[in-house]
């Protein structure tokens, strides 16, 4: 309560004469309030062996039932996609805040991806944000789709946040006032994210047939996801140098056909990105991440008899990916990821389940920018990540994308 009194007394001297003064414009002009406005079309074709990419699971982290593939999703079909159309717009609200706000389109309909407020101005370093957001954990999951360097997110990100870990909170930042960039930061998040997290109780029946009686879960408390990070970046001559660590900490809530779980699961992630400078225009990056997730709690199922059980269920697994950027030129690049899951561990009770583990996935890419508002993208990738009734499957594609800008958009970030 104290620190968050301190806080709020920071935001509120930030509100002082001299900012409003700064900001008054009279007669009223529109002109600093006109927000920019941007949109970005993704379209691909897709050369898959593979028809039906529902039937497929990740042992242990997706099921292979179509419900797992959710609204959006890039390059599902075989032949040509309608990826997403996304709409960004942002302003200053007054002398105080900065409101963002992006709509992704799709053919299965519009939703609002983000929408938040951040603050201008506080002293000491801090900024908070507030609203619907993309979390800062890692160093991939707070960039947009058009900013990827490849044309789908990482295994281990698929497998742990699906779409990403988009949630509804705050988040307060800290940049230390030090000769090299180093940022504190927490979230405070809903926790709805269904791959890895969920709020919503349920309701079971202790009889398979339904002729027992009811046992109700109750929903996690609320805002139940908590996030906390650590990023800093310098330079050592033409070598620039980011790396953060990143963990979160929530509830667990889901129910599946015949199974459902309560628990608690953390996450922490470490990542490295190093961008080598040749000239202006040409560069080489680096970038990994490793995140691994622990995940125990009450597993809900029925046994042979029909019969509710409830035991203990603990999950241990874990991931990275490794790519390789090199922009040659002005307008070309190249690149290559490798994505591994290397830790698969699920114990229920005291009986370890037979899963496999060194799950790999690979994608080459070669890309041309004629300008900066459109990029034409040549994938060619192998997955072996996912199995069929028990099967693996070597899923491999090709895939052209295309993604075009029109409007004001911002620099990409490092």
């Amino acid at each position: 309560m104290k620190r968050f009194f301190i806080l709020l007394c920071l935001f509120s001297l930030s509100f002082s004469e001299e900012g409003l003064k700064a900001y008054q414009v009279y007669p009223f002009k529109q002109t600093p309030f006109i927000p920019n406005i941007s949109f970005l079309l993704d379209t691909s074709l897709v050369l898959r062996n593979e028809n039906n990419l529902d039937t497929l699971e990740v042992p242990g982290f997706l099921h292979g039932h179509g419900e797992e593939h959710a609204h959006g999703e890039f390059n599902r079909e075989k032949g040509f996609n309608l990826n997403y159309g996304e709409l960004f717009l942002n302003a200053p609200v007054d002398p105080y805040f900065e409101l963002y706000v992006t709509i992704p389109f799709s053919e299965e309909g519009v939703q609002l991806e983000e929408a938040y407020a951040v603050t201008r101005g506080l002293p000491h370093g801090f900024q908070v944000k507030a609203g619907k957001f993309r979390s800062s954990f890692g160093r991939l999951n707070s960039q947009h789709p058009h900013l990827w360097d490849f044309a789908q997110q990482p295994l281990i990100y698929r497998v742990f946040f699906g779409e990403g870990l988009v949630e509804k909170g705050v988040q307060i930042n800290w940049l230390a006032p030090l000769p090299l960039y180093l940022l504190f930061g927490l979230e405070v998040l809903q926790g709805e994210n269904e791959r890895s997290f969920g709020v919503k109780g349920f309701t079971l029946n202790t009889k398979r047939d339904g002729s027992g009686s009811e046992v109700r879960i109750g929903d996690a408390f609320r805002p139940g996801l908590f996030v906390g990070f650590l990023k800093t970046s310098f330079d050592l001559g033409s070598l620039s140098l980011l790396t953060g660590l990143s963990y979160a900490l929530g509830n667990v809530r889901s129910i599946e056909e015949e199974e459902a779980f309560k628990g608690k699961v953390g996450i922490y992630g470490v990542d490295l990105t190093a961008k080598y400078f040749v000239d202006s225009y040409t560069y080489i990056a680096l970038q990994s991440e490793y995140i691994h997730r622990n995940t125990e709690g009450t597993l809900y199922r029925y046994d042979e008899f029909g019969d509710l059980t409830a035991l203990y269920a603990e999950k241990r697994q874990g991931g990275f990916y490794v790519q390789a950027v090199w922009q040659f030129s002005r307008r070309w690049r190249a690149g290559f990821q490798y994505n591994l899951i290397t830790r698969n561990e699920v114990r229920e009770a005291d009986q370890r389940e037979d899963l496999p583990d060194n799950l790999p996935a690979y994608y080459g890419v070669l890309e041309f920018r004629p300008t900066e508002f459109s990029r034409v993208r040549f994938q060619l990738g192998q997955n072996r990540a996912l199995y069929e009734e028990g099967e693996r499957k070597t899923i491999n594609e090709l895939i052209l994308q295309l993604t075009f800008a029109i409007g004001a958009h911002g620099a990409h970030p490092f």
